[in-house]
C-alpha cells in the first residue's frame, strides 16, 4: 500500500491495526493545525504572556482562571490582605491581569493569590510561578519575586554537544552531598560534577527538579511546573550548573513530570480557580488510584498550551538538553495500564488508550526539536508501546529512546529466584539484547526504585549484611568475591548488550552500600539515609574503589572504542554447561565466564582471523580480581582444522571474569 506509515511496513503485526496507526497520526496533525498555524514554537509561548512580568518599570501579573469570580495579590508587600489596588482585572476567556508599579513590590517578595470563585475562596500559588520558596517555621509554600539586577551570562553555550549514545549518570541534588541535609546546586556543581566528568558520562539527567511540596516524593508530586526547586538553592545556581557542565561537554536532561500532578490544593493546580475540571479530569478519571495523584485532561487545548510551554520553557531558560519523560505508560493507556498484562498486540490499539495523551506526547517531541534539534527525549515506559521511540512522521510517538526498563527487573527477578550456578547465559543475552529493531534503547542494570527503602540495590542482594563487616581489602569473604565479581559482570553485560545508550543511578556505580529513605515522620525525619557516602569510594583501604575504577573503565571503554554505534549484536557462544557466553560488536569480543567454580583452558572462542588484544579485564587487582589473566599477552586466532577458514581464539577463562578484546585487522600487525 502506496500509503501505508512505515511503521506497519517495519513490522506486519502492525498490519491489522493499521487503521488505528493512521487516525493518531492524523489526529496529531490536525491537532497541530488547531493549535498554531505556523509552528509549535509560537503555540508554546505561554510562559512570556502568563505569570509574572515587568514592562517598562510595571509588573503585569496574568493568570487563567475561568471559574474564578475575583483574584487578589496578596504578599509581604500589602501584609497579606486583599487590596483594591492588588485586585486583578478580568478580562476575555477567563484570562486575569494586574499591574503594579514595580517599586511596590521590591525583588525577593513573597505573594500568593487570593482566588474568589462562587461559593469559595483560597489562597493559590500561581500556575505560571517560577519561582517558589518554603517557610521554615510554618512550612508553607509562597511564590516569590525573582528579578535580580544582572542578567545571568551563559558562558558555554558554544560548547553545547549533541550525543549520539547517552551514557547517562542519573542523579539527585538534595542527596548528592554526603553531609545529612539537603545538598544544593552549588555543592554538586563543585563536587559532584567533577566525579562525572572523571567517571566519563556525557549526560546527566537531574531528578525533582520541578517544585514539589514533598521531599519524600523523589520529586514525582510536582506542583509547580515552572519553578525549579528553590530548596536545592536559586534559579542562577542551577543555570551555573547547567553552564558548567556543557563547558565539560556534557548535556542534561531533567526529569519531566508531565504524566500526573499532586492533589494538593494550596500548592497544586488541583482547584486553582475551585473548578476540578481546569486542568484535569472531572470524573471517575480525575485521580490516579495508584500514584494518589490528579490526571492532567489532555484533551483540552488549554492543558496543552500550558504543558507544551513548560516543555519549551526549560529548554530555553535554563537551557536543558532533553528530558526523560516520566511515568509514560500511565498515561498511555485510561488505566495507566494497570490491569493489562500486554502480551499481545491488541493491547496497544483496543481503544483502552489515551489518544489524546498519545496526541500530546507527539506534539512535545516535535516542539522539542523545533526549539533545539540537538535535544534527547526518553521515554520511560515499561508496556512496549510499538513505535514509542519511532519518528511521529512514520507513525510512531517521536521519542528519541525509550528506556530498557525490563532489564532491571530481569536481573533483580534472576538474582532473587536463581543461583548464579544455574544462570542460562543464552537466555541472559536474548532478554539483554532483545529490543524493536526500528527504536533506540537506554539499557541500565538496576533503577533508583531498587535503592528505595523496602527494595534492594543489585550489590546489596548479592552480598547483604557482608557489606557492613567484609568491604575493607584486608577482608577474606567468599560472599564479597562473588558478590563483586557479579556485580562487575552484570554491567558489562547489560552495557555490551545495551542498545543505543547506557544509564547508572548516583552512587551505584560503585555499589553504594545504603539504602535511600527520604526525612519522614517515620525515621524521625533523618537524612541519614537521603545521601551518598562518596569517601567509601574514595577509600583506598574500602573495596568501593575497586567497583568505582571498574565502572570508569566500562564508560570509557564506550568512549574509546564507540562499540554502541554498532547496533548488529553477534552472539559468538552462548555454552549453557559451561556458563560461557561470547559477544562480540563491533571490533571488541566481549567473553563472560559465569560459572562460579571452573576455570576453563585453551577455551576457543569463534571468531574473525586476526590479532587480539585485551582492553579490559574483570579479573584484575585494581577492579578488585584476582590477576589470573595476563593483560600484556597479545592473542592470535587459530584455525578449527587445518586450512580450515573458521578460526577461534584459544583463552584462559578464569571463573567468574569478563574479558574485552580488540580485534586488530591484520594491516595493523606490520
Amino acid at each position: 500500500m502506496i500509503n501505508q506509515p512505515e511503521i506497519v511496513q517495519n513490522d506486519p503485526y502492525l498490519k491489522p491495526f493499521q487503521t488505528v496507526i493512521e487516525r493518531r497520526l492524523a489526529k496529531v496533525s490536525s491537532k497541530q493545525k488547531e493549535l498554531d498555524k505556523t509552528s509549535l514554537t509560537n503555540f508554546a509561548n505561554g510562559h512570556y504572556y502568563y505569570g509574572l512580568h515587568c514592562e517598562n518599570e510595571t509588573w503585569i501579573f496574568r493568570e487563567w482562571a475561568p471559574n474564578a469570580t475575583h483574584i487578589y495579590l496578596i504578599g509581604d508587600f500589602n501584609n497579606w490582605t486583599e487590596l483594591k489596588e492588588f485586585e486583578f482585572h478580568k478580562m476575555e476567556n477567563g484570562n486575569f491581569e494586574l499591574s503594579i508599579d514595580q517599586s511596590k513590590i521590591p525583588h525577593q517578595s513573597l505573594y500568593k493569590l487570593s482566588v474568589h470563585w462562587k461559593g469559595g475562596q483560597g489562597e493559590r500559588i500561581p500556575v505560571w510561578a517560577n519561582r517558589v520558596v518554603q517557610d521554615e517555621e510554618t512550612k508553607l509554600f509562597s511564590a516569590q519575586v525573582w528579578y535580580p539586577e544582572s542578567k545571568f551570562e551563559w558562558r558555554n553555550e558554544l560548547k553545547r554537544v549533541k550525543v549520539e549514545h547517552p551514557l547517562i549518570y542519573e542523579a539527585h541534588i538534595g542527596m548528592a552531598t554526603e553531609k545529612e541535609k539537603v545538598g544544593s546546586f552549588n555543592e554538586f556543581r563543585e563536587f559532584v560534577l567533577p566525579r562525572i566528568q572523571k567517571a566519563g558520562y556525557n549526560v546527566i539527567q537531574l531528578m525533582a527538579i520541578q517544585e514539589h511540596p514533598y521531599y519524600g516524593s523523589f520529586g514525582y508530586h510536582v506542583s509547580s511546573l515552572f519553578a525549579a526547586s528553590s530548596r536545592f538553592g536559586t534559579p542562577e545556581e542551577l543555570k551555573q550548573l547547567i553552564d558548567a557542565a556543557h563547558g565539560m561537554g556534557i548535556m542534561v536532561i531533567m526529569d519531566m513530570v508531565h504524566s500526573h500532578a499532586v492533589k494538593n490544593e494550596l500548592e497544586g493546580l488541583g482547584l486553582f480557580d475551585g473548578s476540578a475540571h481546569q486542568f484535569f479530569h472531572d470524573d471517575e478519571r480525575r485521580e490516579h488510584e495508584a500514584w494518589d495523584s490528579l490526571c492532567y485532561n489532555y484533551g483540552k487545548n488549554e492543558v496543552l498550551h500550558l504543558l507544551l510551554s513548560n516543555i519549551k520553557y526549560w529548554l530555553e531558560e535554563y537551557h536543558f538538553d532533553g528530558y526523560r519523560f516520566d511515568g509514560v505508560t500511565s498515561m498511555l493507556y485510561l488505566d495507566h495500564g494497570l490491569s493489562r498484562d500486554f502480551t499481545g498486540y491488541d493491547m496497544y490499539f483496543d481503544g483502552g488508550q489515551d489518544e489524546d495523551a498519545i496526541c500530546y506526547l507527539s506534539l512535545a517531541n516535535k516542539l522539542m526539536k523545533e526549539v533545539n534539534p540537538n535535544s534527547i527525549s526518553i521515554a520511560e515506559e515499561m508496556s512496549g508501546y510499538p513505535g514509542l521511540a519511532s519518528p511521529v512522521e512514520i507513525g510512531g510517538v517521536g521519542f528519541d529512546f525509550r528506556l530498557a526498563m525490563g532489564t532491571p527487573d530481569y536481573w533483580i527477578k534472576l538474582i532473587k529466584e536463581q543461583s548464579d550456578e544455574n544462570w542460562n547465559v543464552g537466555n541472559i543475552f536474548y532478554e539483554l539484547s532483545n529490543k524493536r529493531s526500528e527504536e533506540k534503547t537506554i539499557s541500565y542494570a538496576e533503577s533508583h526504585d531498587q535503592a528505595l527503602v523496602g527494595d534492594k540495590t543489585i550489590i546489596f542482594r548479592l552480598i547483604d549484611k557482608d557489606m557492613y563487616w567484609s568491604m575493607d581489602k584486608q577482608s577474606e569473604s567468599l560472599i564479597v568475591d562473588r558478590g563483586i565479581a557479579l556485580h562487575k559482570m552484570i554491567r558489562l553485560m547489560t552495557f555490551c548488550c545495551a542498545g543505543n545508550g547506557y544509564l547508572n543511578f548516583m552512587g551505584n556505580e560503585f555499589g553504594h552500600p545504603e539504602w535511600i529513605d527520604f526525612p519522614r515522620e517515620g525515621n524521625n525525619w533523618s537524612y541519614k539515609h537521603a545521601r551518598r557516602q562518596w569517601s567509601l569510594a574514595d577509600n583506598s583501604e574500602l573495596r568501593f574503589e575497586h567497583l568505582n575504577a571498574f565502572d570508569q573503565a566500562m564508560i570509557s571503554l564506550q568512549n574509546n572504542e564507540n562499540f554502541l554505534s554498532e547496533s548488529f549484536i553477534t552472539c559468538l557462544a552462548a555454552n549453557e554447561d559451561d556458563q560461557v557466553l561470547a559477544i562480540q560488536r563491533k571490533d571488541l569480543v566481549f567473553v563472560f565466564n559465569l560459572n562460579p567454580s571452573k576455570s576453563f583452558t585453551f577455551y576457543g572462542i569463534p571468531v574473525k582471523a586476526g590479532k587480539y588484544k585485551i582492553l579490559l579485564d574483570s579479573d584484575s587487582s585494581e577492579f578488585g580480581g584476582f590477576n589470573r589473566v595476563d593483560n600484556q599477552q597479545t592473542y592470535y586466532s587459530k584455525p578449527e582444522a587445518q586450512l580450515s577458514q573458521k578460526h577461534r581464539l584459544y583463552l584462559y577463562l578464569p571463573s567468574r571474569t569478563s574479558l574485552v578484546f580488540r580485534y586488530i585487522p591484520p594491516k595493523s600487525i606490520f
